[in-house]
């Protein structure tokens, strides 16, 4: 069982820690510092254990990637996931994920997360010294605000999601609901339901049929065999005649 750190303190008020960190891109080496990161800008950071673990690649990065738009329209500049892990993990991680909105930054020996004091031993996990988790936003190099998991055994995932980060940052923001919509290529109902979701401002998930789904996945979840089919908040609409009605177009 892993025993966390129990003397975790909230930085707020003091400023990030100076590192560099070994990135790759384009197949080359690129340092970024953390001037770079967090110099006059107001960033979310959140942190996590590792790349491609549970909660991570389920809830905590896809939350934050889906909610950055809203995070950017009160204020935010970026959006930062740390991980104990190197560039190449966090690369096939970013790719997998397809985590556009987020920065995913790997703090391969740890430095940044120990100048946090937030560096845990895992070993019995066969990981290491690893994240605890832990989210916060900083200004200008400055930590405004931490939202540090409690002093519990194992992977607590209570407060360093991005909805309450949200809720620090913004209490009266409205989180745009998540939008999937089933395609097939040269549908022009689906070109037409896909434009009308960009009018209205809203991102979307797009599952191209003979790629992500097939006509009997798209029948078990829609009931119907005709695309494009929109779902709004967790919500079959249908069709685009039946998304221009639920826009009131």
């Amino acid at each position: 069982m892993t025993q966390a750190n129990p003397n975790f303190e909230d930085k707020s008020g003091q400023k990030v820690p100076a590192v560099t960190f070994r990135t790759r891109a384009n197949d080359e080496w690129v340092d970024r510092t953390s001037e770079e990161l967090f110099a006059g800008k107001t960033v979310v950071v959140f942190s996590l254990p590792g790349a491609f673990t549970p909660t991570c690649s389920s809830t905590h990065l896809p939350r934050y990637n889906e909610l950055a738009k809203t995070f950017k329209e009160n204020g935010v500049d970026d959006i930062i996931c740390m991980s104990v892990n190197d560039t190449f993990v966090m690369n096939a991680w970013a790719a997998d994920q397809e985590s556009d909105n987020v920065t995913l930054i790997p703090d391969g020996n740890g430095e940044f997360t120990d100048g946090m004091g937030l560096l845990v031993d895992k070993a019995d996990l066969g990981f290491g010294k690893r994240s605890w988790r832990y989210s916060m936003l900083v200004k200008d190099g400055v930590v405004d605000k931490m939202f540090i998991e409690p002093d519990l055994p194992g992977d607590p995932f209570e407060v360093s999601d991005a909805d309450t980060m949200l809720a620090y940052i913004a209490p009266d923001a409205v989180a745009s609901e998540p939008v999937s919509l089933f395609t097939k290529p040269g549908c022009p109902f689906c070109a037409k339901a896909k434009a009308l979701l960009t009018e209205k401002g809203y991102d979307y998930e797009e599952i191209v049929m003979g790629e992500g789904a097939t006509i009997t996945s798209l029948k078990a979840v829609t009931g119907r065999e005709t695309v494009p089919q929109v779902f709004i908040g967790g919500k079959h609409i249908g069709g685009s005649d039946d998304l221009e009605a639920h826009f009131g177009a």
